[in-house]
């Protein structure tokens, strides 16, 4: 294996989120700063959990996101299962003026007063699916996950992205299993080959139908560059876009719901839709990230954390967005959901030049979701334990079922 590592694991990182990941954060929390741990493939790398050294690492001088810069003699695609997040030449892999360079096409369509003018749309989304939803007997148990939370990033995305109709199956089947590090290689192989396959038919769509959407936008902004994106550049750029408009997003919406449905008088406020639901969204983020591990940071340069720990130049980094959230040194009762927590902080959308362009359109959402959702469903509860239906990830915070029993539909 060419890329290095110094060490042998200590542990290994579980294929499961849910409680499952949670237990895994707070053992390596005990045992230091950065942990090494045994992923897929036959790959180890440092994972850090401590919320001070997840934070330190974001912006680390020594810490790049570019594989290539750390690990010369890394082929792309040797290890299946990470070369989705490795491989890909979009903003996320790269640094300094090749980072502003990818990211300068996106920014522009992501602005605040851009994403709020989304709103009536997200609205309308919302309410149909609930008047749907209303057909159901109310103390029937329902998958509240794919009737709802799962439809709406997916249709905003879609909209928003201008995805043809029949082409979007094809590319919501490969982003459900793009995430999941429970694949064999072969099969991580192949979610590889089709999700490019998917973003080059939507490119070559657009650039034969331009429409007014953000892919036909992003192809002109391109085209104005004096370094304009490549073809590959595009589709890796699309890839993020889908992956982080859609699942990243699901992930918050279900576990908002799950958590508010617990307390009646969280229910009661997130209904109240004249009220700022943004407290709920932000302890949301933090209590469950809708991301736990993102792959991947590579040491430029040897970094010593003490207590013994010196992470070696060309090793991996596998930091914990949620670790960071969970940590009691960080947010006091880290596992207490409590919208009135003051001094809250989270890392769910990164820190830094790299901090998620979207997360004002991930916000929204989730804002509106919620309180369309309690607002028709004031009585609605989890049946049973959410966390039978956490995902076959370390990656995402995914579930993939969230049973609700619905209760009387507000007149």
């Amino acid at each position: 294996m060419p890329i290095p590592f110094h060490t042998d694991p200590v542990t290994t990182m579980p294929n499961q989120a849910g409680r499952c990941m949670y237990a895994k954060i707070d053992e390596l929390r005990k045992i230091g700063p950065a942990v090494p741990v045994s992923l897929p493939d036959g790959m180890t790398a440092w994972s850090v959990v401590r919320g001070d050294i997840v934070a330190q690492l974001l912006t680390h001088p020594h810490v790049s996101r570019d594989v290539n810069k750390a690990v010369p003699s890394y082929i792309p695609g040797e290890v299946p299962w990470l070369a989705p997040w490795a491989d890909l030449q979009n903003m996320t892999t790269k640094d300094g003026d090749e980072h502003s360079r990818l990211r300068r096409v996106v920014v522009p369509s992501l602005t605040n007063r851009k994403v709020q003018q989304l709103r009536p749309a997200i609205e309308r989304i919302s309410r149909e699916l609930l008047h749907g939803l209303a057909d159901n007997d109310p103390d029937v148990v329902i998958d509240v996950h794919a009737e709802y939370s799962y439809q709406i990033p997916t249709l905003v995305i879609c909209d928003l992205l201008g995805l043809p109709h029949d082409q979007r199956p094809e590319v919501l089947r490969v982003f459900r299993l793009v995430a999941r590090t429970d694949l064999s290689p072969q099969e991580a192989d192949q979610v590889h080959l089709d999700l490019h396959t998917a973003m080059r038919t939507l490119i070559a769509t657009k650039r034969s139908h331009p429409g007014d959407d953000l892919t036909s936008v992003l192809i002109a902004e391109s085209d104005k560059e004096h370094d304009p994106l490549s073809e590959d550049e595009l589709v890796a750029t699309l890839l993020l876009m889908i992956g982080g408009g859609s699942q990243t997003t699901i992930n918050l919406i279900d576990h908002a719901l799950a958590d508010v449905s617990e307390h009646s008088q969280l229910r009661r406020i997130a209904a109240d839709r004249s009220n700022n639901s943004r407290n709920i969204i932000e302890e949301s983020l933090r209590k469950d990230c809708p991301v736990m591990n993102l792959p991947m940071r590579w040491a430029l340069e040897d970094i010593d954390l003490g207590m013994n720990t010196i992470i070696k130049a060309g090793e991996p980094i596998l930091l914990n967005y949620g670790g960071h959230g969970r940590d009691p040194d960080t947010n006091s009762e880290p596992e207490r959901f409590d919208i009135d927590r003051e001094h809250r902080q989270h890392l769910a959308f990164g820190l830094g030049a790299h901090r998620c362009p979207g997360s004002q359109l991930a916000i929204l959402e989730a804002e509106i979701a919620v309180s369309e959702f309690f607002h028709a469903f004031p009585h609605a509860s989890t049946a049973g334990d959410i966390d039978a239906s956490a995902g076959p990830t370390f990656i995402g915070n995914d579930l993939l079922r969230l049973p609700m029993r619905l209760g009387e539909r507000n007149a």
